[in-house]
């Protein structure tokens, strides 16, 4: 079963008169982890696609997408699947790949149907692309490790960058995720902006119970969204994106639009939030 949603984008000046119920509904996507189906939201921010798969251990094929206008769905894009559950394998392209939670799989443009299997929770990411580039499985021991933070700012973290410009290739798709340490709760703190390109987070491996809080909005004026485990939200180029959580957690950054370098930021000072 397929579901598919459109998120609209919303600018800065709109987005200072929204309430709580609001903020959600332009900003935060639940429920996208259905056993048996593929629930996916087509955003308007660079034209990225969020969504999930859970086949459950049986098997879920996603080809046709209308919203993108082809035949079939990666027919002008590519596509970033990291699993956050048990072992899965995604086949894209007549190969079959087994992931086990951790797992980055980048698809490349024209690969076809992509069928899911097994008990993996896949998270779905797709930007538009105008090549094709090599499918790669990456693996945490093959990505690009960074140590960022420390235990006395509360943001002992390690990046794993997998689809970058020095790792597997892709279009236009920039993608990993971040793990905090413990005692540790702040995420990508200092906070900043990157005007060109826009980014997803996906909360994973929260407690139940536990909540993060993801900030977002112009660096004067901040609002947040209480995200739960499995939850994503989604950035416009001009929101910071920056979360603290009760507990421990994980999350997968996705970033699609004019520059792939993973250092292309305009950094913002703490004391300057508002």
């Amino acid at each position: 079963m397929l579901t598919v949603k459109t998120l609209y984008a919303t600018d800065p000046e709109s987005a200072r008169g929204l309430d709580t119920t609001g903020l959600r509904e332009k900003f935060h996507v639940g429920g996208a982890f259905v056993p048996g189906e593929v629930r996916l939201t087509y955003t308007h921010y660079d034209r990225m696609i969020v969504g999930g798969a859970v086949p459950a251990g049986g098997e879920l094929v996603l080809d046709r997408v209308a919203e993108c206008g082809t035949e079939s769905w990666l027919d002008r894009r590519e596509a970033g699947i990291l699993n956050i559950g048990e072992t899965g394998t995604v086949t894209a392209g007549e190969q079959c790949h087994t992931l086990e939670k951790g797992d980055i799989l980048y698809i490349g443009l024209g690969s076809g149907p992509v069928a899911f299997s097994g008990n993996g929770r896949f998270y779905i990411v797709s930007t538009p692309a105008h090549r094709a580039c090599p499918t790669r499985l990456i693996r945490p021991a093959d990505a690009n490790e960074v140590k960022l933070g420390a235990a006395e700012t509360s943001n002992d973290r390690t990046i794993y960058q997998c689809i970058h410009a020095g790792g597997a290739e892709s279009c236009q798709l920039v993608m990993g995720y971040t793990r905090l340490h413990g005692g540790s709760v702040w995420n990508t703190m200092p906070a900043h902006v990157h005007d060109r390109r826009m980014e997803a987070y996906l909360y994973f491996d929260i407690a139940d119970g536990q909540r993060v809080f993801h900030f977002m909005g112009q660096p004067q004026e901040t609002r947040h969204l209480v995200m739960a485990n499995e939850d994503i939200a989604v950035s416009p180029p001009w929101s910071i994106h920056a979360g603290a959580g009760t507990g421990a957690y994980t999350f997968c950054w996705a970033m699609a639009g004019d520059n792939m370098a993973f250092t292309d930021m305009d950094m913002v000072e703490i004391g300057a939030l508002r």
